[in-house]
């Protein structure tokens, strides 16, 4: 999930007690935060599609969908895996911070609270989730943030940039067969491909980074766009070959069962790569905007067969 932007971080409260979300909401808003309210964790979801907050305060016990169930939900899309997660219980029992904590809560406040804790566990949470989005652990690039602030630089300097969104065609079928421990190894093969193809293409230094997952961005010049691409490509197929188990590799596919029982075939995985141009024929100013159309046209390269660039061809190609 993106974060809202500048200005004041916007906290989601969920609870059903009126009381105490009036109480919440109304110290909240004394600290210079943005507050939105769901009654439960079904209205929460669809708050939440509306708007983008910063991160949710959430009541254990509700009805329809409670805190435990909101959250693994939260965590489980990727739009919102990245939410920060503050769970409030009625009971200092252990076990609810242990089930909170285990469903992806990233912290608990035991009610009756304070008003000096509670805006010290939501600053806190807030602090830390940034700190954490501006590097991946896994591959160490720059996260979402730091991405949009380079955009922003090369909207302020006024040159002609581009906006490449890449991820891995079937990346499931290598999470499904071999488990998460080898998809998070073709995750790496594909950050050190992107990571040498950009140093070979030298300068103006190209930029990239991690949005999580398979998914990743690089900011370049319009006229690097090509080579980085291509280079980027052949190095991570070449890689990926090498990570799948060798019988499958000379087959060229993996076979899957789906819960029918049923076999089916996946396909090696590939990559599909979306471009955004922002140059005289069209600029893009929001950084949100070049990631959004590089993002629709990798949307249009996965409807291609193997590993696909698909630039933005409204706004003319390098």
């Amino acid at each position: 999930m993106e974060p809202a932007g500048e200005g004041p971080d916007v906290i989601l409260v969920v609870d059903d007690d009126e009381d105490i979300a009036r109480f919440v909401e109304f110290n909240l808003r004394l600290h210079g935060f943005e507050v939105i309210h769901a009654a439960d964790g079904q209205e929460a979801l669809e708050v939440i599609e509306r708007q983008r907050p910063d991160l949710a305060v959430v009541d254990l016990m509700m009805p329809r969908i409670d805190g435990l169930e909101l959250t693994r939900r939260l965590r489980a899309n990727p739009l919102t895996s990245a939410l920060p997660v503050i769970m409030l219980t009625a009971k200092g029992m252990t076990v609810d911070k242990v089930h909170g904590l285990s469903a992806g809560a990233d912290d608990y406040l035991v009610k009756p609270f304070d008003t000096a804790e509670l805006v010290a566990r939501v600053s806190s949470t807030l602090r830390r989730n940034k700190e954490f989005r501006e590097v991946s652990p896994l591959t160490g690039l720059p996260g979402n943030s730091r991405i949009r602030r380079e955009i922003s630089d090369r909207v302020r300097s006024g040159t002609d940039y581009a906006v490449g969104y890449i991820d891995i065609d079937r990346f499931k079928s290598v999470n499904d067969r071999y488990g998460f421990v080898r998809g998070d190894d073709f995750i790496s093969a594909l950050a050190r491909s992107l990571h040498r193809a950009v140093v070979s293409i030298g300068l103006p230094p190209a930029f990239l980074g991690h949005v999580g997952g398979d998914d990743f961005v690089i900011v370049c010049t319009p006229e690097q766009v090509r080579p980085l691409t291509s280079r980027a490509v052949v190095d991570f197929e070449n890689a990926a070959d090498k990570l799948y188990d060798p019988s499958d590799a000379e087959r060229g596919y993996v076979e899957l069962k789906d819960r029918r029982g049923n076999i089916r075939r996946a396909a090696l995985v590939t990559l599909s790569i979306g471009v955004s141009l922002s140059d005289s024929r069209k600029r893009f100013t929001d950084p949100l905007e070049a990631i959004a159309v590089a993002s629709e046209m990798k949307t249009v390269a996965k409807s291609q067969p193997g590993s696909y660039v698909a630039v933005d061809r409204r706004r003319g190609i390098p």
